[in-house]
């Protein structure tokens, strides 16, 4: 039983190794992409809308929603990272109920990548918020001492969030694949649905840990505002 779509290998020649995790990662952002285009292509601000933008306008509601709530801060500029991070996480699970589909966040690699952005982002907002010195002054706070522990935990955090989305998505995958060899149909079909409702919570709870990771990066610029008024 192959674990880890990175390990189908469709074509391979020299370094390039074309993997199931890359050309499913590639169907994904393109049925993402088409959708959201023919969806947006005939957007109404008045009159009667269609149901793709009535759906459309409710995610990216809920979305700005969560984010001001758990961020404290306006939801506009963390919408287009966070709201993308959310929409491929939640499609790559719920497409994995096709036949044949093999989902981009059961790899390791994939778990890596999209943790890799939230730490990058966290700086980039940072120092977008407080300038380069006000950044990196959050880095010996309450002393000095606490510089290498402070790095550290930045590190930690970002394994942890792509150990997390690797365990829970493929947890379920496992779980399906010996059921179905060992018990009838029927009982899978409930775990099936079980994984998905897991794959569907994991995209929600990566995507409100990097709002708290990145929000935390701008809360001193927050703060500042808070005594100026």
């Amino acid at each position: 039983m192959t674990i880890d779509p990175s390990e189908i290998v469709y074509f391979e020649w020299g370094f390039v190794r074309i993997t199931a995790t890359l050309v499913f990662t590639w169907i994904t952002m393109f049925v993402l992409a088409l959708v959201s285009f023919l969806i947006t292509r005939n957007l109404k601000s008045e009159g009667k809308i269609s149901k793709g933008q009535n759906i459309l306008e409710a995610l990216i509601e809920t979305i700005r929603s969560q984010i001001k709530q758990i961020s404290q801060q306006e939801p506009g500029k963390y919408l287009p990272f966070i709201g993308t991070l959310f929409i491929f996480i939640l499609a790559s699970n719920i497409f994995s109920i096709i036949p044949g589909y093999k989902t981009p966040t059961g790899s390791l690699n994939t778990s890596i990548a999209l943790a890799i952005c939230v730490f990058l982002s966290v700086p980039v907002y940072g120092v977008a918020d407080q300038g380069i010195s006000g950044y990196l002054k959050e880095y010996i706070k309450p002393t000095f001492i606490m510089l290498p522990f402070n790095i550290i935990s930045e590190l930690s955090r970002t394994l942890s969030l792509a150990i997390r989305l690797y365990g829970n998505v493929m947890s379920s995958s496992i779980i399906v694949a010996i059921l179905l060899g060992v018990v009838p149909l029927f009982f899978p079909v409930i775990i099936q649905a079980l994984g998905l409702l897991t794959g569907v919570i994991q995209a929600y709870i990566f995507a409100i840990l990097a709002i708290v990771y990145i929000a935390s990066a701008t809360e001193g610029e927050k703060k500042k505002k808070k005594i100026k008024n």
